[in-house]
Protein backbone atom coordinates (compact mmCIF):
# COMPACT_ATOMS: atom_id res chain seq x y z
CA UNK A 1 0.00 0.00 0.00
CA UNK A 2 2.85 2.34 0.80
CA UNK A 3 4.47 1.71 -2.49
CA UNK A 4 1.18 2.49 -4.27
CA UNK A 5 0.69 5.78 -2.35
CA UNK A 6 4.31 6.72 -3.00
CA UNK A 7 3.80 6.04 -6.70
CA UNK A 8 0.65 8.17 -6.72
CA UNK A 9 2.44 11.04 -4.95
CA UNK A 10 5.31 10.87 -7.39
CA UNK A 11 2.87 10.90 -10.28
CA UNK A 12 1.17 13.97 -8.79
CA UNK A 13 4.50 15.76 -8.46
CA UNK A 14 5.40 14.88 -12.06
CA UNK A 15 2.01 16.15 -13.27
CA UNK A 16 2.49 19.35 -11.29
CA UNK A 17 5.96 19.81 -12.80
CA UNK A 18 4.63 19.25 -16.32
CA UNK A 19 1.78 21.68 -15.68
CA UNK A 20 4.27 24.22 -14.33
CA UNK A 21 6.52 23.84 -17.35
CA UNK A 22 3.57 24.37 -19.68
CA UNK A 23 2.50 27.44 -17.71
CA UNK A 24 6.01 28.90 -17.82
CA UNK A 25 6.31 28.23 -21.56
CA UNK A 26 2.95 29.87 -22.22
CA UNK A 27 3.85 32.90 -20.14
CA UNK A 28 7.27 33.32 -21.74
CA UNK A 29 5.77 33.03 -25.22
CA UNK A 30 3.33 35.80 -24.31
CA UNK A 31 6.23 37.90 -22.99
CA UNK A 32 8.08 37.80 -26.32
CA UNK A 33 8.33 41.02 -28.32
CA UNK A 34 5.25 41.66 -30.43
CA UNK A 35 4.75 44.23 -33.22
CA UNK A 36 2.01 45.95 -31.21
CA UNK A 37 4.53 46.73 -28.46
CA UNK A 38 6.11 49.42 -30.68
CA UNK A 39 4.92 52.88 -31.68
CA UNK A 40 6.01 52.83 -35.35
CA UNK A 41 5.91 50.09 -38.00
CA UNK A 42 7.43 50.29 -41.48
CA UNK A 43 7.38 47.56 -44.16
CA UNK A 44 10.72 46.55 -45.68
CA UNK A 45 11.68 45.56 -49.21
CA UNK A 46 14.55 43.05 -49.41
CA UNK A 47 16.74 42.12 -52.36
CA UNK A 48 19.76 39.92 -52.95
CA UNK A 49 20.62 36.58 -51.42
CA UNK A 50 19.68 35.87 -47.83
CA UNK A 51 19.40 34.86 -45.19
CA UNK A 52 21.17 38.03 -43.98
CA UNK A 53 20.04 41.51 -45.00
CA UNK A 54 21.65 44.88 -44.33
CA UNK A 55 19.55 47.99 -43.71
CA UNK A 56 20.85 51.56 -43.40
CA UNK A 57 18.48 52.94 -40.79
CA UNK A 58 17.30 56.40 -41.92
CA UNK A 59 17.91 59.16 -39.42
CA UNK A 60 14.20 60.01 -39.48
CA UNK A 61 13.47 56.47 -38.23
CA UNK A 62 16.02 56.74 -35.43
CA UNK A 63 14.38 59.95 -34.25
CA UNK A 64 11.21 57.94 -33.57
CA UNK A 65 13.08 55.78 -31.04
CA UNK A 66 12.22 56.07 -27.36
CA UNK A 67 15.73 55.02 -26.31
CA UNK A 68 18.86 56.80 -27.53
CA UNK A 69 20.84 53.54 -27.78
CA UNK A 70 18.19 52.05 -30.12
CA UNK A 71 17.34 49.22 -27.73
CA UNK A 72 13.76 49.57 -28.95
CA UNK A 73 14.32 48.60 -32.59
CA UNK A 74 13.19 45.23 -34.00
CA UNK A 75 12.54 43.43 -37.29
CA UNK A 76 9.48 41.16 -37.58
CA UNK A 77 8.39 38.64 -40.20
CA UNK A 78 4.85 38.26 -41.58
CA UNK A 79 3.88 36.06 -38.61
CA UNK A 80 4.94 38.69 -36.08
CA UNK A 81 8.11 36.84 -35.02
CA UNK A 82 11.13 38.95 -34.05
CA UNK A 83 14.21 38.32 -36.19
CA UNK A 84 17.78 38.00 -34.84
CA UNK A 85 19.70 41.21 -35.56
CA UNK A 86 22.89 43.17 -34.98
CA UNK A 87 23.45 46.94 -34.90
CA UNK A 88 26.42 48.76 -36.40
CA UNK A 89 26.38 52.21 -34.81
CA UNK A 90 28.03 55.02 -36.74
CA UNK A 91 30.82 56.80 -34.87
CA UNK A 92 31.58 60.48 -35.59
CA UNK A 93 34.70 61.25 -37.57
CA UNK A 94 36.49 63.61 -35.22
CA UNK A 95 38.70 66.50 -36.24
CA UNK A 96 41.79 64.60 -35.08
CA UNK A 97 40.99 61.94 -37.68
CA UNK A 98 40.90 64.52 -40.49
CA UNK A 99 44.49 65.57 -41.07
CA UNK A 100 44.67 67.12 -44.56
CA UNK A 101 47.08 65.45 -46.98
CA UNK A 102 48.85 67.65 -49.52
CA UNK A 103 48.83 66.32 -53.09
CA UNK A 104 50.50 67.31 -56.35
CA UNK A 105 48.52 69.28 -58.93
CA UNK A 106 49.15 69.76 -62.66
CA UNK A 107 47.61 72.40 -64.96
CA UNK A 108 45.35 71.29 -67.81
CA UNK A 109 45.61 73.48 -70.92
CA UNK A 110 43.50 73.79 -74.06
CA UNK A 111 43.98 75.95 -77.12
CA UNK A 112 42.00 79.17 -77.34
CA UNK A 113 39.71 77.81 -80.08
CA UNK A 114 38.90 74.67 -78.02
CA UNK A 115 38.82 76.18 -74.57
CA UNK A 116 35.62 74.37 -73.53
CA UNK A 117 36.70 70.94 -74.77
CA UNK A 118 37.84 68.10 -72.53
CA UNK A 119 41.64 68.35 -72.12
CA UNK A 120 43.67 65.65 -73.85
CA UNK A 121 46.92 64.88 -72.05
CA UNK A 122 49.95 62.66 -72.14
CA UNK A 123 51.23 61.72 -68.69
CA UNK A 124 54.42 60.19 -67.37
CA UNK A 125 53.80 57.95 -64.36
CA UNK A 126 55.89 55.91 -61.99
CA UNK A 127 55.06 52.18 -61.57
CA UNK A 128 52.99 52.95 -58.46
CA UNK A 129 50.85 55.41 -60.44
CA UNK A 130 52.40 58.63 -59.12
CA UNK A 131 52.40 61.34 -61.77
CA UNK A 132 55.73 62.84 -62.79
CA UNK A 133 54.69 65.07 -65.68
CA UNK A 134 51.47 66.06 -67.48
CA UNK A 135 51.51 67.73 -70.90
CA UNK A 136 48.83 68.56 -73.53
CA UNK A 137 48.52 65.78 -76.09
CA UNK A 138 48.76 68.16 -79.03
CA UNK A 139 50.96 71.15 -79.62
CA UNK A 140 49.58 74.49 -78.42
CA UNK A 141 51.23 77.64 -79.68
CA UNK A 142 52.69 79.97 -77.10
CA UNK A 143 50.20 82.63 -76.02
CA UNK A 144 47.16 80.59 -77.14
CA UNK A 145 47.00 78.23 -74.17
CA UNK A 146 43.93 78.50 -71.94
CA UNK A 147 44.01 77.14 -68.38
CA UNK A 148 41.09 74.70 -68.45
CA UNK A 149 41.53 73.27 -64.96
CA UNK A 150 43.74 71.11 -62.77
CA UNK A 151 44.66 67.44 -62.38
CA UNK A 152 45.27 66.21 -58.81
CA UNK A 153 47.37 63.13 -58.09
CA UNK A 154 45.63 61.29 -55.23
CA UNK A 155 47.25 57.89 -55.89
CA UNK A 156 49.07 57.93 -52.54
CA UNK A 157 45.79 58.08 -50.56
CA UNK A 158 44.41 54.57 -50.13
CA UNK A 159 41.11 55.60 -48.52
CA UNK A 160 37.81 57.20 -49.51
CA UNK A 161 38.08 60.93 -50.18
CA UNK A 162 35.85 63.11 -48.00
CA UNK A 163 36.96 66.73 -48.54
CA UNK A 164 38.99 68.84 -50.94
CA UNK A 165 40.72 71.99 -49.64
CA UNK A 166 42.02 74.47 -52.20
CA UNK A 167 43.99 77.70 -52.10
CA UNK A 168 44.69 79.94 -55.07
CA UNK A 169 46.43 83.15 -56.09
CA UNK A 170 45.29 86.24 -54.23
CA UNK A 171 44.46 88.29 -57.32
CA UNK A 172 41.43 86.09 -57.96
CA UNK A 173 38.51 87.09 -55.80
CA UNK A 174 34.90 86.08 -56.22
CA UNK A 175 33.37 82.65 -56.78
CA UNK A 176 35.11 79.72 -58.43
CA UNK A 177 32.88 76.99 -59.85
CA UNK A 178 34.13 73.75 -61.39
CA UNK A 179 33.16 70.16 -62.11
CA UNK A 180 34.83 67.28 -60.24
CA UNK A 181 35.68 64.03 -62.02
CA UNK A 182 37.52 60.94 -60.80
CA UNK A 183 39.58 58.27 -62.55
CA UNK A 184 41.91 55.38 -61.81
CA UNK A 185 43.57 55.22 -65.24
CA UNK A 186 43.41 58.78 -66.67
CA UNK A 187 41.21 57.42 -69.48
CA UNK A 188 37.76 56.76 -68.02
CA UNK A 189 36.36 59.59 -65.90
CA UNK A 190 33.37 59.49 -63.54
CA UNK A 191 31.58 62.67 -62.57
CA UNK A 192 31.56 63.41 -58.83
CA UNK A 193 29.45 66.55 -59.05
CA UNK A 194 30.30 70.24 -58.86
CA UNK A 195 32.55 72.15 -56.53
CA UNK A 196 32.70 75.80 -55.63
CA UNK A 197 34.99 77.94 -53.54
CA UNK A 198 34.94 81.66 -52.83
CA UNK A 199 37.09 84.54 -51.66
CA UNK A 200 35.38 87.87 -50.97
CA UNK A 201 36.29 91.15 -49.35
CA UNK A 202 33.45 91.93 -46.95
CA UNK A 203 33.29 94.70 -44.35
CA UNK A 204 37.08 95.19 -44.35
CA UNK A 205 37.56 91.46 -43.89
CA UNK A 206 38.52 88.65 -46.26
CA UNK A 207 35.85 85.94 -46.21
CA UNK A 208 36.86 82.58 -47.69
CA UNK A 209 35.20 79.29 -48.51
CA UNK A 210 37.96 76.83 -49.46
CA UNK A 211 36.50 73.42 -48.54
CA UNK A 212 34.59 71.24 -51.02
CA UNK A 213 32.71 68.12 -49.91
CA UNK A 214 33.50 64.92 -51.83
CA UNK A 215 31.29 61.81 -52.01
CA UNK A 216 33.48 59.59 -49.81
CA UNK A 217 34.76 57.31 -52.59
CA UNK A 218 38.28 56.32 -53.62
CA UNK A 219 40.08 57.46 -56.78
CA UNK A 220 43.70 57.71 -57.94
CA UNK A 221 43.19 60.99 -59.78
CA UNK A 222 40.81 63.95 -59.63
CA UNK A 223 40.15 66.38 -62.45
CA UNK A 224 38.82 69.88 -61.77
CA UNK A 225 37.43 71.62 -64.86
CA UNK A 226 36.36 75.27 -64.48
CA UNK A 227 32.91 76.27 -65.70
CA UNK A 228 34.39 79.49 -67.11
CA UNK A 229 37.93 78.65 -68.26
CA UNK A 230 38.89 82.34 -68.49
CA UNK A 231 38.40 82.63 -64.70
CA UNK A 232 40.33 79.52 -63.65
CA UNK A 233 42.79 80.66 -60.96
CA UNK A 234 46.33 79.52 -60.31
CA UNK A 235 46.32 76.97 -57.50
CA UNK A 236 48.82 77.41 -54.68
CA UNK A 237 47.71 74.46 -52.54
CA UNK A 238 45.60 71.31 -52.88
CA UNK A 239 44.84 69.09 -49.89
CA UNK A 240 42.51 66.17 -49.31
CA UNK A 241 40.87 64.72 -46.22
CA UNK A 242 40.22 61.00 -46.33
CA UNK A 243 37.52 59.10 -44.50
CA UNK A 244 38.75 56.89 -41.68
CA UNK A 245 38.64 53.18 -42.54
CA UNK A 246 35.32 51.62 -41.56
CA UNK A 247 33.50 54.94 -41.12
CA UNK A 248 29.91 54.79 -42.32
CA UNK A 249 28.49 57.46 -44.65
CA UNK A 250 26.55 60.45 -43.37
CA UNK A 251 22.81 60.18 -42.85
CA UNK A 252 20.79 63.37 -43.36
CA UNK A 253 17.62 64.32 -41.51
CA UNK A 254 14.47 65.77 -43.06
CA UNK A 255 14.04 69.51 -42.62
CA UNK A 256 13.16 70.94 -39.21
CA UNK A 257 11.74 74.39 -38.45
CA UNK A 258 13.53 77.05 -36.41
CA UNK A 259 12.68 80.25 -34.58
CA UNK A 260 13.92 83.83 -34.65
CA UNK A 261 15.59 84.90 -31.39
CA UNK A 262 16.13 88.41 -32.77
CA UNK A 263 16.79 89.83 -36.24
CA UNK A 264 19.64 87.89 -37.82
CA UNK A 265 19.76 85.25 -35.05
CA UNK A 266 18.06 81.89 -35.65
CA UNK A 267 17.68 78.95 -33.24
CA UNK A 268 16.80 75.30 -33.89
CA UNK A 269 15.81 72.67 -31.32
CA UNK A 270 16.67 69.10 -32.39
CA UNK A 271 14.27 66.22 -31.71
CA UNK A 272 17.05 64.48 -29.76
CA UNK A 273 20.63 65.08 -28.63
CA UNK A 274 22.82 63.84 -31.49
CA UNK A 275 26.52 63.83 -32.52
CA UNK A 276 26.17 66.23 -35.46
CA UNK A 277 28.83 66.48 -38.15
CA UNK A 278 27.17 68.79 -40.67
CA UNK A 279 24.22 71.13 -41.03
CA UNK A 280 22.57 72.53 -44.12
CA UNK A 281 20.49 75.73 -44.15
CA UNK A 282 17.71 76.08 -46.70
CA UNK A 283 18.48 79.38 -48.44
CA UNK A 284 15.37 80.13 -50.47
CA UNK A 285 15.86 83.80 -51.40
CA UNK A 286 17.94 84.39 -54.55
CA UNK A 287 21.06 86.54 -54.26
CA UNK A 288 21.45 85.92 -50.52
CA UNK A 289 24.86 86.47 -48.94
CA UNK A 290 25.32 85.78 -45.24
CA UNK A 291 28.59 85.67 -43.29
CA UNK A 292 27.52 83.53 -40.33
CA UNK A 293 28.71 82.14 -37.00
CA UNK A 294 27.40 78.82 -35.71
CA UNK A 295 26.87 78.09 -31.98
CA UNK A 296 25.77 74.86 -30.26
CA UNK A 297 24.86 73.61 -26.80
CA UNK A 298 23.50 70.44 -25.20
CA UNK A 299 20.61 72.07 -23.35
CA UNK A 300 19.28 75.49 -22.40
CA UNK A 301 21.16 75.49 -19.06
CA UNK A 302 24.56 75.55 -20.79
CA UNK A 303 26.28 78.52 -22.45
CA UNK A 304 26.52 78.63 -26.23
CA UNK A 305 29.80 77.47 -27.79
CA UNK A 306 31.19 78.75 -31.08
CA UNK A 307 31.72 75.87 -33.49
CA UNK A 308 32.27 77.34 -36.95
CA UNK A 309 32.05 80.48 -39.01
CA UNK A 310 31.75 80.83 -42.74
CA UNK A 311 29.94 82.27 -45.70
CA UNK A 312 26.47 81.10 -46.73
CA UNK A 313 25.09 82.23 -50.07
CA UNK A 314 22.77 81.65 -53.00
CA UNK A 315 23.86 83.80 -55.92
CA UNK A 316 23.14 83.74 -59.64
CA UNK A 317 26.09 83.63 -62.02
CA UNK A 318 25.78 83.11 -65.76
CA UNK A 319 22.17 82.04 -65.33
CA UNK A 320 23.01 79.39 -62.70
CA UNK A 321 22.57 79.37 -58.93
CA UNK A 322 25.83 79.16 -56.98
CA UNK A 323 25.02 77.81 -53.52
CA UNK A 324 27.00 77.29 -50.34
CA UNK A 325 24.61 76.21 -47.59
CA UNK A 326 26.59 73.79 -45.36
CA UNK A 327 28.65 74.19 -42.20
CA UNK A 328 30.83 71.68 -40.34
CA UNK A 329 30.41 70.40 -36.78
CA UNK A 330 32.93 68.32 -34.78
CA UNK A 331 30.66 65.37 -33.92
CA UNK A 332 29.89 66.42 -30.34
CA UNK A 333 26.45 65.58 -28.93
CA UNK A 334 24.25 68.68 -29.14
CA UNK A 335 20.54 69.46 -29.04
CA UNK A 336 20.35 73.18 -29.88
CA UNK A 337 21.87 75.19 -32.73
CA UNK A 338 22.11 78.94 -33.15
CA UNK A 339 23.18 80.86 -36.25
CA UNK A 340 24.15 84.54 -36.08
CA UNK A 341 24.14 86.24 -39.48
CA UNK A 342 25.80 89.52 -40.45
CA UNK A 343 22.86 91.42 -41.97
CA UNK A 344 25.18 93.72 -43.91
CA UNK A 345 25.30 90.96 -46.51
CA UNK A 346 21.51 90.95 -46.85
CA UNK A 347 20.79 88.21 -44.32
CA UNK A 348 18.58 85.16 -44.74
CA UNK A 349 15.17 86.80 -44.40
CA UNK A 350 12.80 87.66 -41.59
CA UNK A 351 11.71 84.07 -40.93
CA UNK A 352 14.00 81.32 -39.68
CA UNK A 353 15.08 79.03 -42.53
CA UNK A 354 14.54 75.30 -42.24
CA UNK A 355 17.54 73.16 -41.35
CA UNK A 356 18.83 69.67 -42.11
CA UNK A 357 21.54 67.95 -40.09
CA UNK A 358 23.72 64.88 -40.57
CA UNK A 359 25.19 62.16 -38.35
CA UNK A 360 27.05 58.98 -39.22
CA UNK A 361 24.69 56.32 -40.50
CA UNK A 362 23.56 53.34 -38.39
CA UNK A 363 23.21 49.94 -40.03
CA UNK A 364 21.06 47.01 -38.92
CA UNK A 365 21.82 43.47 -40.10
CA UNK A 366 19.14 40.82 -39.56
CA UNK A 367 18.76 37.13 -40.39
CA UNK A 368 15.50 36.54 -42.16
CA UNK A 369 13.55 33.49 -41.07
CA UNK A 370 9.91 32.64 -41.45
CA UNK A 371 7.52 34.18 -43.93
CA UNK A 372 8.10 37.51 -45.67
CA UNK A 373 7.37 40.40 -45.88
CA UNK A 374 9.49 41.82 -43.10
CA UNK A 375 8.85 45.03 -41.20
CA UNK A 376 10.85 47.39 -39.03
CA UNK A 377 9.42 48.44 -35.66
CA UNK A 378 10.67 51.12 -33.29
CA UNK A 379 9.45 53.05 -30.28
CA UNK A 380 9.20 51.36 -26.87
CA UNK A 381 10.35 53.15 -23.75
CA UNK A 382 10.98 50.15 -21.50
CA UNK A 383 11.96 47.21 -23.70
CA UNK A 384 15.47 45.76 -23.47
CA UNK A 385 17.85 45.44 -26.39
CA UNK A 386 18.08 42.07 -28.12
CA UNK A 387 20.88 42.81 -30.60
CA UNK A 388 23.68 40.28 -31.08
CA UNK A 389 27.36 40.94 -31.86
CA UNK A 390 27.74 41.07 -35.64
CA UNK A 391 30.24 38.19 -35.74
CA UNK A 392 27.77 36.04 -33.78
CA UNK A 393 24.89 36.82 -36.12
CA UNK A 394 27.04 36.36 -39.24
CA UNK A 395 29.93 33.95 -38.49
CA UNK A 396 33.16 34.86 -40.23
CA UNK A 397 31.95 38.33 -41.20
CA UNK A 398 34.49 40.75 -42.71
CA UNK A 399 34.06 44.31 -44.02
CA UNK A 400 34.26 42.93 -47.56
CA UNK A 401 31.66 40.23 -46.86
CA UNK A 402 29.37 42.78 -45.20
CA UNK A 403 29.00 44.64 -48.50
CA UNK A 404 27.89 41.45 -50.26
CA UNK A 405 24.95 40.72 -47.94
CA UNK A 406 21.40 41.15 -49.17
CA UNK A 407 19.98 44.63 -48.80
CA UNK A 408 16.83 45.95 -47.16
CA UNK A 409 15.20 49.35 -47.42
CA UNK A 410 11.97 50.99 -46.32
CA UNK A 411 9.13 50.25 -48.71
CA UNK A 412 7.94 53.84 -48.15
CA UNK A 413 10.81 56.36 -47.85
CA UNK A 414 8.61 59.00 -46.19
CA UNK A 415 8.99 58.95 -42.39
CA UNK A 416 7.66 61.63 -40.06
CA UNK A 417 10.16 63.28 -37.73
CA UNK A 418 8.83 63.90 -34.23
CA UNK A 419 8.88 67.45 -32.92
CA UNK A 420 11.49 68.29 -30.31
CA UNK A 421 10.22 67.27 -26.91
CA UNK A 422 11.29 66.66 -23.37
CA UNK A 423 12.98 63.29 -22.75
CA UNK A 424 10.50 60.46 -22.32
CA UNK A 425 10.38 59.10 -18.78
CA UNK A 426 10.23 55.32 -18.63
CA UNK A 427 6.84 54.05 -17.42
CA UNK A 428 6.20 50.59 -15.97
CA UNK A 429 5.55 47.84 -18.51
CA UNK A 430 2.33 46.58 -16.90
CA UNK A 431 1.93 43.79 -19.42
CA UNK A 432 5.22 42.17 -18.49
CA UNK A 433 4.72 42.90 -14.79
CA UNK A 434 1.33 41.17 -14.95
CA UNK A 435 2.78 38.15 -16.74
CA UNK A 436 5.57 37.80 -14.21
CA UNK A 437 3.05 38.19 -11.41
CA UNK A 438 0.96 35.33 -12.79
CA UNK A 439 4.11 33.25 -13.16
CA UNK A 440 5.12 33.84 -9.54
CA UNK A 441 1.62 32.97 -8.30
CA UNK A 442 1.68 29.82 -10.43
CA UNK A 443 5.00 28.76 -8.94
CA UNK A 444 3.66 29.35 -5.42
CA UNK A 445 0.54 27.32 -6.29
CA UNK A 446 2.61 24.45 -7.69
CA UNK A 447 4.87 24.54 -4.66
CA UNK A 448 1.89 24.31 -2.30
CA UNK A 449 0.51 21.37 -4.32
CA UNK A 450 3.80 19.54 -4.10
CA UNK A 451 4.12 20.15 -0.34
CA UNK A 452 0.52 19.00 0.22
CA UNK A 453 1.10 15.82 -1.77
CA UNK A 454 4.26 15.01 0.18
CA UNK A 455 2.52 15.57 3.51
CA UNK A 456 -0.39 13.30 2.48
CA UNK A 457 2.07 10.63 1.46
CA UNK A 458 3.92 10.83 4.78
CA UNK A 459 0.66 10.59 6.76
CA UNK A 460 -0.27 7.33 4.99
CA UNK A 461 2.95 5.68 6.08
Amino acid sequence: MRSRSQLLSRQSIVKAAVFGSMLCAALFSQAEDLPDDFASHMPLDVSGEGPWYRLEVPLAVQLNARQSNLNDIRVFNADGQAQPYALILGQPQRAEDETPIAVKWFPLYNSDDAKDAEPQIRAERMPNGTLVEVQPQGEIEAGEEILRGWLLDTSAIDAPLDQLILDWSTEHEGFQRFSIEASDDLQQWKRWGDGQVARLSFADELVEQRVVTLPGRSARYLRLLWSSPQSAPTLTSAQLVSTRAGVLPLSWSPSIAGSVEKPGVYVWQLPAALPLERMKVDITQPNSLAPATLYVRHDSNEPWQVIDSGLLYRLTQNGQDVVQDEMELPGNVVKQLKLEVDDRGGGLGNDAPTLRFAVRATQLVFRGRGAAPYSLAIGNVSIEGENLPLNTLVPGITPEKLTTLGSAKLASPSVAVPAAAMPVVASPDWKRIGLWGVLVLGVIFLGSMAIGTLRASNNRR
